[in-house]
């Protein structure tokens, strides 16, 4: 059986739960924005301290890039990925080209968020807690999805290409913790507490 034909339970089971925890911050973050356009002035959910809220990245030209609220995108993303994750499930196979359409936008949103972070951190001096929980799903969706992408042929027909990328599957929840720890890393080097803020929570 090669990889393509193949049904990686494990892939599709991520994909699931990614979208459903990224679509309910995207969900979260939507409201606030609609309370805070009624009313500017309320207090919302995501306000913890002065670092993490995400008051100040809504109402940011960060935060509406694209000329409207960017959990906009996530809304209309995440779904597309859980609709992914069902397929996979239930081992429809897709052809190249889709695959790497898929693997296209998972890796624009993957930028999209790496920029997001950088001006969190360093233009905003917060950290939205909405958008920290689609960090947690979102980098792990990326990494995953590129070894998918190797291991069942989108990215190369040769088998020992497949193999070796197939074998790199165990290694992504190392390599998500380790972009974890880049993350908490800038939020020192921006003058916040991340890990401090968090444990306040508790």
């Amino acid at each position: 059986m090669t990889a393509q034909r193949t049904r990686h339970i494990g892939y599709g089971i991520w994909l699931i739960f990614a979208s459903v925890v990224g679509w309910w911050a995207a969900f979260q973050l939507t409201m606030d924005k609609f309370i805070s356009l009624e009313n500017p002035k309320a207090a919302l959910s995501c306000d913890v301290s002065f670092f993490v809220q995400c008051g100040k990245n809504l109402d940011s030209w960060q935060g509406s890039v694209f000329g409207f609220p960017n959990p906009i995108i996530g809304l209309t993303g995440w779904m597309a990925v859980l609709v992914m994750g069902v397929a996979v499930l239930a081992g429809v196979r897709f052809p190249r080209w889709f695959w790497a359409l898929f693997g296209l936008g998972v890796t624009a949103a993957f930028v999209f968020i790496a920029w997001l972070i950088w001006q969190t951190f360093f233009s905003l001096h917060t950290l939205c807690p909405w958008c920290g929980l689609t960090y947690l799903v979102m980098i792990p969706t990326f990494l995953t999805t590129v070894v998918e992408l190797g291991r069942n042929g989108t990215l190369s027909q040769k088998a020992s290409t497949q193999e070796a990328f197939g074998r790199l599957m165990v290694w992504t929840p190392l390599a998500s913790i380790l972009c974890f720890a880049v993350i908490i890393v800038m939020s020192y080097m921006a003058g916040g507490d991340l890990l401090g803020e968090f444990m306040r929570l508790f």
